[in-house]
C-alpha cells in the first residue's frame, strides 16, 4: 500500500515521505479498512511537528480520521463485518490507502452519506456535539458565540447550535469566510479583523453577552471573550489553532460566575466509548434528515498531502479539506 510516513518530527514539507508499505493485519478487536476518503484536521499538523498532546512513536503514518470499507476483521470483533462502510478515528494511520482501526472506535454510516462527506465527518461533528450538548448544555433561545466559524469545527458548531435552538453569532477573518458562516445558519457574523467583536457581541445581545462561547482559536481571542460572556456563561476551550495558549482572567470568572469548560473529544473514546457511539447514531440521523451538511473546501488526491497541509497551515481552508487515495 501507499502511505505517508515520517521518521522524525518537524515541518511537514521536510519530514513526510510517500512510501510503499506492507498492508497491516488486524489484531484482536481491530478491523482493516480500504480508505475511501480522509479529512485533514488542524491537530494533524501539530502531530507531525511533535507539538500535539500525544506524540506517537516514530516512524508512523499521520492522520486521525478516515472513511472506508471493512476488508478484514480481527478476532473478537462483534459489531462490524467485511463490506461495511464505516468512519473511524485513531491517533495515527489515516494518510494511507489502508488503515487499522479499533472496532470500538469505528462506526457504520448511512448509505446516503457520500465518501467525501464521511471522510471528514467524525472528529468535527463529534467535537461540537460533545461540547455544546454534553459539556455546555446549550439551551434553546440562548446565545452561542462561535469563533473561527468557517473552520472545520466552527461550521459544525454553527449548524448544531441552530439545531439546538440557539441564536448563533459567528466570527471569521474574511468576507468569504463570513459568507460560509451565513450559509451554515449563523444569525449574526463578525469580521474580527475589521471589527471589535467584544463590542459587537454586546450590541447584539443588548449588553448581556453570549451564554456560551465556543473557542477553537485560543490566545487573545479567548482572553477577550471573557469580556463579552453573559453572567453564568460557559466558555468552551476547544483548541489553540491560533498557536497561543491563553491565560484566563480569574477575576472575571469569579465576578461573572463563568464556567470555563475544556473539551478534548478523543479522551471520550477511552473513558466513555458508549456515549461516543450513541452520539454518532444521533449525528447520522441528523445527516440523513438533511439537518447537517458537511462543508467541504476541496477534494484532492492523497498524494498531494504536503500541499494540502500548506493550505491548512496558511488558514486558507473553510470547512474540511478531503483527501482521496
Amino acid at each position: 500500500m501507499k502511505a505517508w510516513t515520517l521518521g522524525e518530527f518537524g515541518p511537514h514539507q521536510e519530514v513526510l515521505q510517500w512510501q510503499d508499505l506492507p498492508e497491516p493485519e488486524p489484531g484482536p478487536g481491530q478491523v482493516r479498512i480500504r480508505i475511501g476518503a480522509t479529512g485533514i484536521n488542524f491537530p494533524d499538523l501539530l502531530c507531525i511537528e511533535g507539538k500535539y498532546q500525544v506524540k506517537p512513536p516514530l516512524p508512523f503514518t499521520p492522520g486521525m480520521e478516515a472513511m472506508g470499507v471493512v476488508e478484514t476483521v480481527g478476532s473478537d470483533c462483534r459489531l462490524l463485518k467485511v463490506g461495511d462502510r464505516v468512519i473511524g478515528s485513531a491517533t495515527v494511520g489515516a494518510f494511507a490507502e489502508v488503515m487499522l482501526l479499533d472496532e470500538s472506535s469505528s462506526y457504520r454510516i448511512p448509505d446516503a452519506m457520500t465518501d467525501e462527506d464521511a471522510g471528514g465527518f467524525l472528529v468535527t461533528h463529534q467535537t461540537s456535539y460533545f461540547a455544546l450538548v454534553h459539556r455546555a448544555q446549550l439551551q434553546p433561545e440562548e446565545v452561542l458565540l462561535v469563533h473561527g466559524g468557517a473552520g472545520g469545527v466552527g461550521t459544525t458548531a454553527i449548524q448544531l447550535g441552530k439545531i439546538l435552538g440557539a441564536t448563533v453569532i459567528a466570527t471569521a477573518g474574511s468576507e468569504e469566510k463570513l459568507e460560509i458562516c451565513r450559509q451554515c445558519g449563523a444569525d449574526h457574523v463578525i469580521n474580527y479583523e475589521t471589527s471589535d467583536f467584544v463590542e459587537t457581541v454586546k450590541q447584539i445581545t443588548k449588553g448581556r453577552g453570549a451564554d456560551v462561547i465556543y473557542d477553537p482559536v485560543g490566545g487573545e481571542i479567548l482572553e477577550l471573550s471573557t469580556k463579552c460572556i453573559a453572567w453564568e456563561g460557559r466558555l468552551l476551550v476547544i483548541g489553540f489553532a491560533g498557536g497561543q495558549i491563553p491565560k484566563v482572567a480569574a477575576n472575571r470568572v469569579l465576578l461573572k460566575n463563568i464556567a470555563v469548560i475544556g473539551l478534548h473529544w478523543g479522551n471520550y473514546l477511552k473513558h466513555n466509548p458508549g456515549l461516543v457511539r450513541e452520539t454518532q447514531d444521533r449525528l447520522n440521523a441528523l445527516y440523513e434528515r438533511g439537518r447537517l451538511k458537511p462543508v467541504i473546501y476541496q477534494v484532492r488526491p492523497l498524494s498531494e498531502l504536503p500541499d494540502a497541509l500548506n493550505t491548512v497551515a496558511q488558514r486558507q481552508v473553510y470547512g474540511k479539506l478531503i483527501l482521496k487515495p
